[in-house]
């Protein structure tokens, strides 16, 4: 008999650690999913998504239905196709109105904007890029426009540079792709020249970069340093017509490295 119970409660734990793993793939799959749709300006048809992500037809359907219902998934006016819902938005704004360093970076923000008047962010390190977590615009009619929850590949921002510097090359070598993809042409995406980038920031303790993010535009940028390695950074972009004054350049730098140092104070605990 006691052979017997011992069986049946190996039995009954291996259904429940499979349920316990589909559980998990379910899981899986719906965050795949709102990712996928939040990549996208414009909705995917069921097709699309199943040649994306591969998943059964009929549970993908089954799972749209579902996010759809829930508000997370929105449909067009044909119903054929897919994007994100605003249950995806509601979600997204509990995140920055909760997190304690875009409340203390609005102001700073603000402050920094209003002295250079050029487009302000404050972006984190996430993995392999960098998330625009806040912005200020410019108000030269020439300016650059970046949307809160905008995703880049860190090695081609002055930001991700900012945040990398603050790791060891073999950490950074870790989290990098195994492909750098340019994004500009002029997109550094070779790992040595990459590599002596950082080891420059590190030594001068701030980040820039000219077009290889995006074409025609300059930007500074300076790691908050409240915490080890750096998480957070605040950059200045500006646009190669005012960043060829010197002048206006090196007041631009000055006065992100000085804010940065400023809000660092502020959040170190």
């Amino acid at each position: 008999m006691g052979g017997v119970r011992t069986d049946a409660a190996s039995a009954a734990g291996t259904k429940a650690a499979d349920t316990k793993v589909a559980g998990v793939k379910s899981a899986d799959r719906t965050i795949e999913l709102l990712e996928l749709l939040a990549g996208y300006d414009e909705p995917l048809t069921l097709s699309e998504i199943h040649r994306e992500l591969a998943y059964p037809k009929s549970s993908l359907f089954v799972l749209l239905r579902t996010l759809v219902a829930r508000g997370w998934v929105e449909t067009d006016r044909r119903g054929t196709g897919y994007s994100i819902g605003v249950r995806a938005l509601l979600v997204g704004t509990s995140y920055l109105d909760r997190d304690p360093v875009i409340r203390a970076a609005t102001r700073v923000l603000e402050l920094l904007r209003a002295e250079v008047n050029e487009t302000v962010h404050l972006a984190r390190l996430d993995g392999a890029d960098v998330v625009y977590l806040a912005s200020r615009e410019s108000a030269h009619h020439l300016r650059l426009t970046s949307r809160v929850g905008r995703r880049v590949p860190a090695y081609a921002t002055a930001l991700g540079k900012a945040l990398l510097a603050g790791l060891t090359d073999a950490e950074v070598d870790a989290i990098l792709p195994p492909q750098l993809e340019a994004i500009t042409p002029l997109t550094v995406v070779d790992r040595d020249r990459l590599f002596a980038e950082l080891a420059e920031v590190r030594e001068r303790g701030y980040a820039s970069e000219r077009g290889q993010n995006t074409p025609g535009l300059g930007c500074f940028a300076v790691a908050l340093d409240y915490r080890t390695p750096p998480t957070d950074a605040i950059s200045c972009s500006v646009p190669y017509s005012r960043l060829d004054d010197a002048g206006h350049a090196a007041e631009t730098l000055e006065a992100v490295r000085r804010h940065a140092g400023q809000l660092g104070i502020l959040l170190r605990p």
